[in-house]
């Protein structure tokens, strides 16, 4: 257990398939859209256009040219990282409760992982500031997804439907949605003739599927306020991917202020754990999802 308190050791295989499987749990994202592993340096999807139908081709008779577009799509992983300040205790607590204070600190940051995705991916903002990032730019939803359809807490099924019609009407499918808590309180209070449509959604449910459509509830849809949306809807299966670069670093470090906080570790008696992930998502055709918004004012 001694290597463990050597700086940038990984987590343990367990602790790491532990943490992605919080992650799975807690992110809209990781529900929707299924995980593979992204390499270091990032890969591209290749996504071809075909621009016309197949041809009939008589016997002798002559092949004509359908046309075709290719667009790279370049997926590249992203550092983030979390640290804490605990007690210099740590360094000298048993085995036991040093693997303890590991997997606490593992179940935190699992959920700060998973939070972070969604934001990051739906808005392309800084989690712990909430503002834009230059890192991410254009690539998450809020930018790619430019078909809306206006939110009306009166009819929510019906701004499903219209958004599911923007999908469809752009050659997609729709596999998933991810809602805001507001949105799916507003289908659990749709009636008709006094009998509620969508009773699995009582009191702040999270069902997992909604008239046979996957989804999720989840906060990160609006990100707090820092935008319009209320629901994503579109292809998650095939037109979003998302990953993480296996290796994942724990550093315990031990001497100066790794936080910028001003104040030394050894003066404050104090160890500073420190992980970080590597994620990177990829949006292939913005036109095969849609946002339903809130309308200012």
């Amino acid at each position: 257990m001694a290597e463990v308190l050597s700086k940038g050791n990984l987590f343990d295989p367990e602790l790491v398939t532990d943490l992605i499987n919080k992650v799975k749990g807690k992110s809209s994202i990781a529900v929707l859209a299924q995980q593979t592993p992204i390499p270091f340096n990032g890969q591209k999807e290749f996504i071809f256009t075909m621009d016309s139908e197949i041809d009939i081709v008589a016997e002798n008779g002559k092949k004509t040219h359908g046309g075709i577009s290719l667009d790279p799509i370049t997926i590249v992983p992203i550092k983030v990282e979390y640290g804490a300040r605990v007690s210099d205790e740590f360094l000298y607590a048993a085995d036991e409760e040093k693997i303890n204070i590991l997997k606490a600190f593992n179940d935190g940051y699992a959920r700060k992982l998973a939070r972070g995705l969604d934001l990051m991916a739906f808005h392309g903002i800084n989690p712990r500031s909430g503002t834009a990032s230059a890192v991410i730019g254009t690539n998450h939803f809020d930018a790619k997804v430019t078909q809306t359809v206006d939110f009306n807490v009166a009819d929510p099924d019906t701004n499903i439907e219209a958004a599911v019609a923007l999908v469809q009407g752009s050659e997609g499918v729709v596999t998933g949605a991810a809602l805001d808590p507001t949105f799916s309180a507003a289908l659990a209070q749709m009636k008709v003739n006094g009998v509620k449509q969508f009773p699995e959604l009582a009191w702040g449910a999270n069902p997992g599927s909604i008239n046979g459509l996957k989804a999720d509830i989840n906060n990160t849809v609006s990100a707090a306020g820092t935008n319009n949306d209320v629901a994503i809807l579109g292809d998650f299966t095939n037109m979003f991917q998302w990953g993480y670069a296996k290796q994942i670093p724990l550093e315990i470090i031990k001497y100066g202020d790794p936080d910028n906080s001003g104040n030394d570790l050894k003066g404050y008696n104090q160890v500073y754990l420190r992980s970080e992930t590597y994620l990177g998502w990829g949006i292939m055709d913005g036109s095969n999802f849609a946002r339903i918004v809130k309308t200012e004012g």
